[in-house]
């Protein structure tokens, strides 16, 4: 039995198309989606690059303590937040927001107010700002009409403003866009397992392999020799899969979270189902290895597509119209107990996901023993 594990070991390790499908395509996976994502500075920093709202500023009025206040307030706002257009004419400034060129106008008078063209998010940060300034301007004049001893207070407070709201998410990690198609590429790169393990279990079958006829006329019992199978392909997997992730998050500094322990039982088991997919697939029925090579491509494929690998919002899509594709859907249960870990803090939702690749787990590898302990051969 060792003898033939330690065959199989170096039979796998070997074949260099399997393992180029099941470490190396992952690895070069990750590398494009890198370059990719880092050409528009998303890439994981989790940062995406703004452009300033242009706006116009039409003076009304600037006798009045408030316009001028006002207009002190637009020309020290951020200037990351709004470009400013000069226009010689209300006219003009018009013209401008019918073509679209800036995104609203601002009056100056002594109640300012705002003109937009359209609904859309630069027009409600214009309103935002609007708003904001004058919330502030009542609070000053409420606080000079009741507490005028205070007034100096308050406006030194106003002018030691910071902006404090910082996007985090529930676990206190930055949000980044793109992290959901590294967390599909890890899934993809775990039920790559199949392609070994469908190698691998064709090894069991006398029609299929001279191996498989050695094996098969063995006292071994079946299900020894899949466990025994599955053990050495888990073991190379795995270790498959750490390389991978040491590559996203040290080289590529894609964050996995920090829960080491946690990290590892996810990937042991994202390894496990792709494994048992395989040894499954490769037991059913007495079909040609090139036949089971295609079905494992789509059973690879499919479920990572489903999971966002090639569209990141397609596992939103999923959720929101048929939510039990995506509690069935191996890649997409990887990809949301990675989710986890790596984004928020959810014990409760990685439980889930464990219990359920565990027990896809046990049904493969029961399906698969059931089918190959019923195959029997007129001649050996």
């Amino acid at each position: 039995m060792l003898h033939l594990l330690k065959y199989q070991f170096l039979q796998t390790i070997r074949s260099r198309s399997i393992m180029f499908w099941a470490l190396a395509f992952p690895l070069i996976l990750g590398t494009l989606f890198y370059v990719s994502f880092g050409n528009t500075g998303l890439a994981g920093t989790g940062e995406t690059d703004w452009e300033p709202v242009p706006v116009a500023i039409v003076t009304v009025e600037s006798s009045s303590a408030n316009a001028a206040s006002f207009l002190t307030f637009l020309n020290e706002t951020d200037q990351d937040m709004i470009d400013i257009h000069s226009y010689k004419t209300e006219k003009a400034a018009k013209k401008a927001l019918r073509r679209e060129e800036i995104s609203g106008i601002y009056y100056v008078k002594s109640v300012p107010s705002l003109t937009i063209a359209s609904n859309g998010i630069n027009q409600s940060i214009l309103s935002s700002l609007l708003d904001s300034y004058e919330k502030n301007a009542d609070m000053i004049r409420d606080i000079a009409t009741q507490h005028p001893e205070k007034l100096s207070d308050a406006l030194s407070s106003l002018n030691d403003y910071q902006t404090l709201v910082k996007e985090k998410s529930l676990g206190g990690h930055s949000l980044d866009p793109t992290l959901t198609y590294f967390l599909a590429l890890i899934a993809f790169a775990c039920l790559s397992g199949v392609y070994l393990s469908i190698h691998s279990t064709v090894q069991l079958q006398a029609n299929l392999s001279a191996l498989g006829e050695r094996r098969s006329i063995t006292p071994t019992h079946k299900l020894s020799l899949i466990l025994g199978d599955l053990l050495v392909l888990e073991s190379i997997h795995f270790v498959n899969i750490l390389i991978l992730e040491l590559y996203l998050t040290q080289v590529l500094h894609i964050s996995l979270g920090h829960d080491i322990p946690k990290l590892l039982l996810i990937t042991f088991m994202g390894t496990l189902i792709g494994i048992c997919l395989g040894i499954l697939i490769g037991c059913a029925g007495k079909l040609s290895y090139s036949i089971k090579s295609g079905i494992g491509v789509l059973v690879t494929l499919l479920p990572s597509f489903l999971a966002g690998l090639m569209f990141g919002g397609m596992k939103n899509v999923i959720e929101q119209h048929c939510p039990v594709i995506n509690r069935i859907n191996p890649a997409s249960v990887l990809s949301d107990a990675f989710y986890c870990l790596s984004v928020y803090d959810d014990a409760v939702r990685y439980r889930r996901c464990i219990l359920i690749l565990v027990i896809m787990c046990l049904l493969c590898i029961s399906f698969s023993f059931l089918m190959i302990r019923r195959e029997r051969y007129d001649s050996i």
